[in-house]
Parts: structure tokens; sequence; C-alpha cells
């Protein structure tokens, strides 16, 4: 768990920080400062900033979280379910100002669970997950991008 903690927290934004707006992806539609964002807005989703309704069926939920506590990883092109088909027009000015977005809301995401590692947030595909599920979802996510765009 402490690995994925590091890689969440300092590695992955190191990794996205060789990147420019104009990196091209392995797979997918997003450009790199569109990915940044993407996963800034998925850390607002894990402390409640954003919410989106639960869509997954909760017969269905024993699945999904078996496949969190796996080590699994997200397929090319998996889409996001609450998502538009077309990528979010990016909303910093420059890739710099994205990362430095991304850094604020992760260590938001730590902040917000550091007092009670067993509060929950809803995820709209997972339901509820306390700190240690978000950690593994969070790193699923952020590896799997990383992957998207040749960082790993």
């Amino acid at each position: 768990m402490e690995h994925k903690i590091e890689f969440i927290q300092t590695e992955f934004t190191e990794l996205v920080s060789s990147l420019n707006v104009t990196s091209t992806s392995n797979w997918g539609k997003m450009n790199a400062q569109q990915m940044v964002e993407h996963i800034t807005d998925f850390f607002k989703v894990s402390t409640g900033k954003v919410l989106f309704p639960l869509i997954t069926p909760i017969e269905h939920l024993p699945k999904y979280k078996e496949f969190l506590l796996s080590d699994k990883t997200f397929k090319e092109n998996t889409k996001a379910p609450v998502l538009p088909e077309e990528p979010f027009v990016t909303r910093n000015i420059t890739m710099q100002n994205a990362i430095e977005e991304l850094k604020t809301e992760t260590n938001e995401f730590f902040n917000f669970f550091k007092e009670n590692k067993l509060k929950t947030t809803l995820h709209p595909a997972f339901g509820e997950l306390n700190f240690d599920e978000w950690v593994l979802l969070h790193y699923k996510h952020l590896h799997h991008h990383a992957k998207q765009f040749g960082l790993i």
C-alpha cells in the first residue's frame, strides 16, 4: 500500500511533468492536459467535491469491488460510464497550471481522509469507498493513464 501511496502522492506528478500539451497517447482521445485535468476531477470525486449518482446496480457491486481489490488493471480505452464520449475542453491556461491543480487536489485527498480513514465517499461505478479502496482505485487509474502516455 505504501508504494501505491507514494506513486499517487509523488511519482505520478513527476512523470506527467515530462509531458506537454502536444504529447501523444498510445490510445484514447485525450491529450496530455485533458488527461491531467481528468485525473484532477477524479480526485474531486473521491473527496466529495464532485458528486455523481451510483450507476452500478447494487447486485453488481461485489464484482466491481473484486476487481478493485485485485491486481487487474484497466484495459486500454476503458471509459468511465459517467463521462461524455468526447473529452472535456481544457480549463487550465497551461499544462503546468493543470499539474499544479492536480498536486493541490491530490494533497486534498490525503488531507480529507487523514482524520478518518474509515470515512467513505461515493464512486459512481464502484459505490461507497473508504480511504484504502480509493488508494487502490487511484493507483489503478493513474497507472492506466501513465501507460496511456508511455510514462511507464
